[in-house]
């Protein structure tokens, strides 16, 4: 069932949203060689209760993170260690969520570390670019696969793949809630989203396959072919002529 907020409700999720963008915002500030990605958990563990928040991720099905860092091919899940160090030249998606008021918050972003080659400058470029595609038409009526078929028509058209393991999804009470918001799809179908549908925009693009790996700690998903991935999220409202994102 989708849950179409009220005003509200959409103005008790603006906090835990404002969160999650200045979480990312503090994380993205530290990104740097030498810093492990345990270190980048504590600073938006700390960021994050400090405002008066929780870590939504943080025990989430038994994710022992608050956090989720994934480096170079690693698109999502990838759990914070002190032995995952950050390199120049690698890349690394932060995706977090904070709780506040009752609701949820959830973005992602990835940040280069020092100097990247030219192939992850524009891996980055494209998925932010996707998720902006995703979301340029959405309105009060829009078939929702429109979403996806736009993220995967400008991935593709730059050479990238789109990942269809991983889907957007619906936020509110709950971290995921209806509808999955895919990130590929057929134009014209899908239900029609109503006003007030609060919903995650979350490409997550690839520089080779699209296919991924799961690694024996049944979180941190791979790109199959070992290439890089990016992943750019922001929690958006549908609106009558467009749409209202929280996370920016």
């Amino acid at each position: 069932m989708i849950f179409v907020k009220t005003e509200r409700e959409i103005d008790l999720m603006r906090e835990p949203c404002a969160i999650v963008r200045d979480t990312l915002a503090a994380v993205g500030a530290a990104v740097r060689p030498g810093v492990s990605t345990a270190e980048l958990d504590k600073i938006a563990r700390e960021y994050i209760r400090a405002r008066g928040a929780e870590p939504s991720c943080l025990g989430y099905c038994g994710y022992p993170a608050s956090i989720c860092a994934s480096v170079n091919g690693v698109v999502v899940h990838g759990i914070p260690s002190e032995e995952i160090v950050l390199k120049e030249g690698d890349i690394v998606s932060i995706d977090l969520c904070a709780y506040k008021n009752g609701f949820h918050g959830d973005g992602a972003r990835t940040f280069a570390v020092g100097a990247i080659d030219a192939e992850k400058q524009k891996l980055l470029r494209v998925t932010e670019e996707c998720f902006w595609k995703g979301i340029e038409h959405l309105r009060a009526g829009t078939p929702l696969y429109d979403i996806g078929a736009a993220v995967q028509a400008h991935a593709e058209a730059n050479g990238f793949s789109v990942v269809r393991a991983y889907v957007g999804h619906g936020i509110g009470r709950e971290m995921h809630e209806d509808p999955s918001v895919p990130n590929y799809g057929k134009r014209g179908t899908g239900v029609r989203l109503r006003a007030g549908t609060v919903i995650c925009v979350e490409p997550m693009i690839g520089a080779g396959v699209r296919d991924v790996c799961v690694d024996a700690d049944n979180w941190t998903a791979r790109m199959a072919d070992g290439r890089p991935a990016a992943h750019y999220e922001n929690t958006v409202v549908v609106r009558e002529d467009g749409v209202e994102i929280l996370t920016i």
